[in-house]
């Protein structure tokens, strides 16, 4: 069901006004920083399931840019894991500008439930 609604959302229909797509750079971003939201909080609770549909969102999103600029898969993936790395850092260190990048990402997330 999830990826049925994922899918929906990553091909839009054609009828539907979709939002300008965020640089790459800022996608990678948004992918590490749910990725490894979803990490710290665990998939348990209600925020944990969300955030790991936000971290699922934001890296096939960013995976999608990722080609669309050049990027091999590989390379994409290595962009998403060192934005992950950092994100961890950031996040358990309470970095105020990274919880608030954080929510920004949250907020474009397409429901996908």
């Amino acid at each position: 069901m999830l990826w049925m609604a994922l899918m929906a959302v990553m091909l839009g229909d054609a009828q539907t006004a979709r939002p300008e797509p965020l640089p790459y750079e800022e996608t990678v971003r948004c992918a590490g920083l749910t990725q490894a939201a979803s990490e710290l909080e665990g998939g348990e609770s209600a925020e944990g399931r969300a955030l790991s549909d936000a971290a699922l969102y934001w890296s096939l999103t960013a995976a999608q840019a990722g080609v669309s600029v050049g990027r091999t898969a590989t390379m994409a993936e290595a962009d998403q894991t060192r934005a992950r790395i950092r994100a961890v850092r950031e996040l358990t260190a309470n970095d105020e500008a990274a919880r608030a990048n954080l929510q920004r990402c949250r907020a474009r997330t397409p429901h996908l439930g």
